[in-house]
């Protein structure tokens, strides 16, 4: 089989013939029709994450080896399954659940192996969807998505459930103030989810007007460009004075978390998602005379996937799938999104 994979970081991606896995026990081999193309996938393929002072936070060092094949937003058809498996069978449409972990830790003894001790997650610790095929090693991260088009149901796997998670984080309620920073993938369906589920009040930031645009179309009440606008101020004005009740922050970098704490209200709830990084200075007194709260959010757990494909196939949240590549145009995929010029989610179909 063909897979785009990093060889060493800030290399370009190479394409390489690979022995096709032969599933076992509970493995189920999944040939892959559609792999999203996310921005977890640049900061992989940079090898690493922006830190305080000018530090960098190596993937090396949370346990990630390379050669690897990235890609976690998978949708595909079964190929063949292990011996064991049962309830699934060759030529079911499944959406992958990626973010597996060692089944023994705290996290995941509770369904939450999204946030396991020691991951296992595919395209991050084990080979993932840039590929040809991937092996899934247990039929229970497999979810059944027939009647849904597999470019989009994959980003349901990671923006789709990552924003699920983030907004259950805030804790939102019905005509509350809710702010979204950043009006990508993941803020797009934020907005959505809010405006289908919550009924809250909206307002999106973002440096770009078409991605506002298309934000307002999917449903936020205000939206501001923050490079020519003072976001803190608007948010202010809206809200009498008082600030949004929660703001959600898909980019988290040190200059918008910043702004993130000015437009806070007092009890509010700041929700970091995003791994664009950096520091902020923290002024402690403020933190517990405003009682407010700093949440961080990451991922989601399966429960909540197979709670999401279910309003995907009801029609309440679509993934906006913007520009669709092959596998031997990878490096292409991964530069575009990295360069800001893909609004919503990009696929790879091998």
């Amino acid at each position: 089989m063909k897979a785009a994979r990093i060889i060493k970081p800030k290399e370009p991606l190479r394409i390489e013939e690979l022995n096709t896995p032969n599933p076992k026990g509970n493995q189920v081999l999944v040939r892959v029709k559609a792999s999203g193309v996310c921005h977890s996938d640049i900061h992989l393929w940079e090898g690493g994450y922006a830190g305080p002072r000018d530090t960098f936070m190596r993937v090396e060092d949370r346990g990630v080896k390379f050669p690897l094949t990235p890609g976690h937003e998978i949708a595909g058809i079964v190929e063949k399954v292990g011996d064991d498996v049962s309830g699934i069978s060759e030529g079911d449409e499944v959406l992958v659940y990626p973010w597996i972990g060692d089944g023994s830790c705290p996290a995941c003894v509770v369904g939450e192996e999204n946030l396991c001790d020691r991951p296992r997650s595919l395209g991050i610790f084990q080979d993932g969807g840039y590929a040809e095929y991937v092996l899934v090693p247990h039929q229970k991260y497999l979810i059944n998505i027939k009647g849904l088009e597999p470019e989009q149901a994959a980003s349901l796997a990671c923006s789709a459930l990552t924003a699920y998670t983030a907004l259950k984080n805030s804790m939102v309620k019905a005509q509350e103030l809710l702010v979204i920073v950043g009006a990508g993938g993941l803020g797009l369906i934020a907005v959505q989810l809010a405006r289908a589920l919550v009924g809250s009040n909206i307002v999106v930031i973002d440096l770009d007007d078409k991605r506002l645009d298309e934000a307002r179309r999917l449903g936020a009440d205000v939206v501001i460009n923050a490079k020519s606008r003072d976001a803190v101020k608007e948010v202010k004005d809206i809200s009498n004075g008082l600030g949004a009740d929660a703001v959600i922050d898909f980019v988290n970098s040190s200059s918008t978390v910043v702004k993130d704490i000015d437009m806070l209200r007092k009890r509010g709830r700041l929700i970091l998602v995003g791994l664009f990084g950096g520091a902020v200075e923290l002024n402690l007194p403020l933190i517990p005379l405003r009682a407010f709260k700093i949440i961080g959010s990451y991922t989601g757990k399966y429960a909540d996937l197979v709670e999401l494909v279910a309003l995907a196939k009801r029609g309440i949240v679509k993934s906006i799938v913007a520009k669709r590549f092959k596998l031997d145009e990878a490096n292409d995929a991964i530069t575009q999104l990295k360069e800001g010029k893909i609004i919503g989610r990009a696929i790879i179909s091998p």
